[in-house]
């Protein structure tokens, strides 16, 4: 049996807009892999693409239009937390006949796209040991760590009937990092793949190591908000895990 991102490239017929690939799924391991002859992206990068190509299609679908600035902007802002915003486009989709929650669903998450390519695809990427892989470790192990610990406490608070269903939802642990000098927050994978954390403002860093440059400057650990309360209560029984976290962001 296929995975989500397998329901959905049936389901809706997605197809990749290069003729260099034969599917979506070459193109995914392709990228993903860097074997197209380009740089290989992360899960994020892949799943975004993914969820804007799909986001595209229900919208064909609909007949909806899909100027790239227009789905940008609605992309983001049926993934981000913006109230009001998400409230007017729920009431612009729905005079297509598009409800906004049911695209939240069918959108995927990194963690899908990983194990696609990995469990369904049987894809393999070769990494280069680099002098940064134990920082990079340390911060996934927390990440994991975090998560496992925020599922246990979740399945706790859903026999006690204090929150419904919680044991059913998904946990995604992030470690974000802020740019001293503006509002850009980029997730950590993202900083350290691409060498900085703002583009604007490391144009006038000098050549240090990004992750020294981030080591001085304030971080941020992002955690969805179904599972603040469950981490915070994991922590308190386990307060290395919170100094672990702590740390790692920094």
């Amino acid at each position: 049996m296929g995975c989500k991102v397998d329901s959905l490239i049936e389901r809706h017929a997605l197809t990749v807009p290069d003729a260099g690939y034969e599917s979506v799924d070459e193109y995914l391991v392709a990228r993903w892999t860097g074997s197209d002859g380009r740089s290989a992206v992360g899960y994020k990068a892949l799943t975004e693409w993914f969820n804007k190509r799909l986001l595209k299609r229900i919208y064909d679908e609909h007949d909806r239009g899909t100027v790239n600035v227009h789905l940008e902007r609605e992309y983001e802002i049926i993934t981000g937390d913006e109230d009001i915003q998400r409230d007017e486009l729920a009431a612009d989709l729905a005079t297509d006949g598009l409800d906004i929650d049911d695209i939240a669903d069918e959108l995927v998450s990194w963690s899908t796209m990983r194990h696609h390519l990995k469990g369904c695809l049987d894809a393999e990427k070769d990494t280069t040991p680099a002098e940064t892989d134990w920082e990079t470790n340390t911060v996934q192990m927390t990440r994991e760590r975090a998560a496992e610990k925020a599922r246990s406490v979740l399945s706790s608070l859903t026999s006690k009937g204090r929150l419904r269903d919680a044991d059913r939802a998904q946990v995604d642990v992030q470690v974000k990092l802020s740019c001293p000098d503006c509002s850009v927050r980029v997730p950590f994978e993202d900083a350290v793949e691409r060498g900085y954390v703002c583009e604007t403002h490391a144009e006038t860093e000098s050549e240090e190591p990004v992750l020294e440059r981030v080591g001085n400057r304030s971080s941020a650990v992002a955690l969805p908000y179904l599972a603040v309360e469950a981490l915070q209560t994991a922590f308190f029984g386990e307060p290395f895990l919170l100094e672990a976290a702590t740390i790692a962001a920094l």
